[in-house]
């Protein structure tokens, strides 16, 4: 971007590497994604480089390839993670594998207060570690400026080169002066603060007249923020007379979500979005699909099938005209859209169908360069209503992420109770004994990420009633951390009966959709009614095959994010939550689950 100074990102494939360039984003200075075996061409004229994490080990057969020259290059460098072990082997160091493997927060002890690179922080403070592997020597010319209990090169400097090296990760929200260190490297780099959306909008204008040329655009607009925002830039770049939107109802929606959306739109004078139902069509598609996976594959291609049926029933040339979609960068990430990203899950915009069209140029993506937080600020350039841009976030596929499908029989490889033990060998009965805590492993599954990368394990239901949400969180971390076959966990709000959760046949029909959907509607409610609904990031509602005394259990998801790529469970007042209980178990609802997961290890959404 001319005239804007830029700090480029090395991606070698951690969950982590884009959030960097996010953060860096928000300090003001403008970031560009490069991969690890670009040639220093590239990287030309920028004013520093930051090789993130990833999980690979650097002295592994298959590590990322990567360009030994850029390291050349003299401007000042930050290797975090797997990027500080890959500079330290680089230049004589040795990295082997850990005796402790960190994962979760742990307190970085400051040795050298007087490290460019450490200003500001304080002795000691919780960061956040994702790591195996550790440097076990220096390189010369390398000096520890901090550790934390199990890392001793937990922080290096090589002051004469401007190289510094974190074994964690400060991009992290657990990381809290993960920001303070990020901004202690713009300043090292002696980049100017410029980039805003204010800036970017004329560069994303340009672009999009640029790759659209004289066709016209389709987007499918879902009503999300993602979608909302890209459907206003794309009739503010282009014109309306240029783009037209279709709104399909996949009978996944929330409650009277796409007449909302409908009025919503409309009352902004965007008179070019047509609104179809197209329910039967999916929800015949996922007629007995129970895979997560294949749930999803489905979805993204009838999305596709009601698109092309609609082009062609108003008779649109495909050769004139282009499909946009609302994908940002985190939709990319997690479907390992970047070349060394391990997948967490197949999103619908990443569908083969979609990736094929995206080959022959014939798919627009004006926000995929831009997280959550980036988008909402766009929105709100373009002048779009605050109720509008901070509406919840809604996933594509809608609540057909958040009903969990079940055939009604236990996967053998599911773990058992009794069975569930640490890498020490210690008994998961031992622990909960330990902590005076009771729970139950649930037979179901849910998605998580750890270690930068995927994770399809199953949640434990914590039933011990009283624990303050300090508790929960501790016990969370502690059991997604020891216990291999554990990747979340929820903590009982309320139950009609005190018994096993039983495993049901649930799938994909209008009448499972139809409780989620009222379920969802009272926790929206209640958000709404307690002041809490901006207060709240998002709050996924999920409806799990299991069933208390023969009733549904219901899993409420309340987190705080920015940009989706971490987040911290939010917490409510239990006694407030004792009251939307009673509401739930008036409705019908066997048990109310509260999920107390951060992220990581748990995704934000279950499937």
């Amino acid at each position: 971007m001319k005239d804007v100074d830029t700090i480029a990102v090395l991606d070698f494939g951690g969950q982590y590497a884009h959030l960097i360039a996010n953060r860096v984003r928000r300090l003001g200075v403008f970031t560009e994604i490069h991969s690890p075996s670009a040639p220093v061409s590239e990287l030309e004229g920028v004013k520093g480089i930051i090789y993130s994490g990833g999980p690979s080990s650097v002295y592994a057969a298959d590590a990322p390839e990567y360009n030994p020259e850029i390291l050349s290059l003299p401007v000042p460098k930050l290797g975090i993670c797997y990027g500080h072990q890959l500079i330290a082997q680089q230049l004589g160091g040795h990295v082997e594998p850990g005796k402790v493997k960190e994962y979760g927060v742990a307190d970085l002890e400051v040795r050298d207060a007087e490290c460019p690179i450490l200003k500001g922080l304080p002795a000691a403070s919780p960061m956040w570690m994702s790591h195996g592997d550790q440097v076990t020597k220096l390189p010369e010319g390398y000096r520890i400026v901090a550790s934390t209990k199990d890392c001793e090169v937990a922080a290096v400097a090589f002051d004469e080169r401007r190289i510094y090296g974190i074994q964690f990760h400060p991009e992290v929200t657990h990381s809290r002066f993960g920001m303070k260190l990020l901004e202690n490297f713009v300043d090292l780099c002696g980049a100017k603060r410029s980039w805003n959306m204010k800036s970017y909008l004329p560069l994303i204008s340009e672009r999009i007249k640029a790759q659209v040329g004289d066709r016209k655009v389709f987007l499918l607009v879902s009503g999300g923020v993602d979608s909302t925002v890209a459907f206003v830039l794309l009739n503010r770049v282009l014109g309306p007379e240029k783009v037209l939107g279709l709104h399909v109802d996949n009978g996944m929606m929330r409650l009277g979500e796409s007449a909302k959306i409908d009025e919503f739109l409309k009352a902004e004078g965007m008179r070019n979005l047509l609104v179809r139902d197209a329910s039967e069509h999916f929800l015949a598609k996922l007629a007995g699909v129970t895979a997560p996976e294949a749930k999803r594959a489905a979805i993204g291609k009838a999305f596709l099938e009601v698109k092309d049926e609609e082009m062609a029933k108003l008779d649109l040339d495909p050769e004139q005209w282009m499909m946009a979609q609302g994908t940002i960068y985190p939709d990319t990430i997690e479907s390992g859209g970047t070349k060394n990203a391990d997948k967490i899950k197949t999103h619908h915009n990443r569908v083969q169908e979609v990736l094929d069209l995206m080959e022959k140029g014939l798919v627009l993506e004006p926000l995929a360069d831009l997280y959550k937080d980036e988008v909402r600020a766009l929105g709100e350039e373009l002048g779009i209503p605050h109720n509008l841009v901070w509406r919840h976030p809604f996933p594509g596929p809608g609540l057909g992420v958040r009903l969990l499908c079940s055939d009604g029989k236990s996967a053998a490889d599911l773990a058992k109770y009794d069975d569930v033990k640490d890498t020490a060998g210690r008994s998961l009965a031992d622990y909960l004994k330990e902590n005076g805590i009771a729970g139950r492993l649930l037979p179901i599954r849910s998605v998580g990420v750890q270690g930068d990368g995927r994770t399809y394990a199953q949640p434990f239901l914590i039933t011990t009633p009283g624990l303050s949400w300090k508790q929960c969180e501790k016990f969370s971390t502690e059991l997604a951390n020891r216990f291999k076959a554990i990747n979340r966990v929820v903590y009982r709000i309320g139950s009609v009966a005190d018994e096993e959760p039983t495993l049901v046949e649930q799938y994909a029909t209008r009448e499972n959709f139809d409780a989620l959907r009222k379920f969802d509607a009272i926790c929206t409610e209640f958000l709404q009614e307690n002041d809490l609904y901006e207060k709240i990031w998002q709050m996924p509602v999920v409806l799990v095959p299991l069933r208390s005394a023969g009733k549904p259990c219901i899993v409420m998801r309340p987190v705080n994010s920015t940009e989706a790529m971490t987040a911290n469970f939010a917490e409510i007042d239990q006694n407030l939550l004792a009251g939307l209980w009673r509401r739930f178990e008036a409705e019908g609802a066997g048990s109310l689950w509260y999920d107390v997961t951060h992220k990581p290890p748990g995704t934000i959404e279950w499937e």
